[in-house]
């Protein structure tokens, strides 16, 4: 069973903020699948470099206006 990510982000946020923009239509813009998506939202997957930067530019974002990461423990 994977672990979750430590990794949080504002998708879900920043989708409705756009439009209500869904998921799968995040998906398309990104070319990722829309389950790809779904993990990501949800904490479940950490994406990749180039897809989160993908992620951010659609909503006209910083990586940092996207995702986060704790600090240390």
């Amino acid at each position: 069973m994977a672990r979750p990510t430590k990794v949080t982000n504002r998708i879900r946020e920043l989708r409705f903020a756009n439009g209500r923009m869904t998921q799968a239509e995040l998906a398309d813009r990104v070319e990722v699948t829309r389950q790809t998506i779904i993990a990501i939202e949800q904490g479940r997957y950490s994406p990749s470099l180039e897809t989160a930067f993908q992620i951010a530019r659609v909503f006209g974002a910083t990586v940092d206006d996207v995702f986060a990461y704790p600090e240390q423990e």
